[in-house]
């Protein structure tokens, strides 16, 4: 299988100078707009953190959609123009070195990044100059660059693995595509979230342990039914 490496078109400040259209979730699926909950009570998914690049956007409970349904999205890039991002918790069964003659056969999951440019595979990791091409994103990051180095990389030190994460297409948003998911309460932003979260896949249920590690609300909601007629 041929594997295709992401490039980024940035400008000097590193933000992305074209984003391509995401088929993102219809929100008009969700069952929350279609539930009373108790006036007493505040289920009103949002809080009031910054939109940036690096945040972390955890999707609301009931959001129905193939890729987005209890997600957790690390935002490479949020901008004027749109942003993009990862889903980090869609782990799909398979090995890179299924696939990709000669790559070494790691203890790490691919996940399925979003539903943009899925012939492609991604990665993020914190290799920085080591790998030729790669571009600086935020929480000390980097995406993409030369796939040949990433594999010297990982050959030559397997406990790598932990520096980096592959991911099969990616999530993106036109401009104020995101901001208006915000306003509907789709998502919740979290930001300051550490890169060794962002890198580890070894947790099965992010959405879950994320949600109630925020307490109150949050972490009620964790335990909804994802149908309320489940309940």
């Amino acid at each position: 299988m041929e594997i295709k490496v992401f490039y980024l078109a940035l400008d000097q400040h590193h933000r992305c100078l074209k984003m391509p259209k995401l088929i993102s979730a219809n929100h008009q699926l969700s069952y929350k707009n279609q539930l009373t909950w108790p006036s007493m009570i505040d289920f009103n998914f949002t809080n009031n953190n910054k939109l940036d690049s690096g945040s972390i956007l955890v999707s609301e409970p009931f959001l129905l959609d193939d890729y987005f349904s209890r997600s957790v999205i690390f935002l490479c890039d949020h901008n004027e123009e749109g942003s993009f991002g990862f889903v980090l918790n869609k782990y799909v069964d398979t090995k890179i070195s299924d696939f990709v003659d000669g790559f070494p056969k790691l203890n790490t999951k691919i996940s399925v990044g979003g539903p943009v440019d899925m012939s492609n595979l991604f990665y993020i990791h914190t290799f920085g100059k080591q790998v030729k091409g790669s571009v600086k994103t935020s929480n000390d990051l980097f995406i993409g660059g030369d796939f040949n180095d990433i594999k010297k990389i990982l050959t030559e030190d397997n406990t790598a693995v932990n520096q980096i994460r592959f991911f099969i297409g990616y999530s993106g948003w036109d401009k104020g595509q995101l901001s208006s998911e915000l306003d509907t309460e789709s998502w919740i932003v979290l930001n300051n979230v550490s890169k060794s979260k962002i890198l580890d896949c070894s947790n099965e249920d992010i959405w879950k342990d994320t949600m109630e590690s925020l307490g109150g609300k949050f972490e009620q909601m964790s335990k909804f039914p994802i149908n309320p007629s489940d309940n």
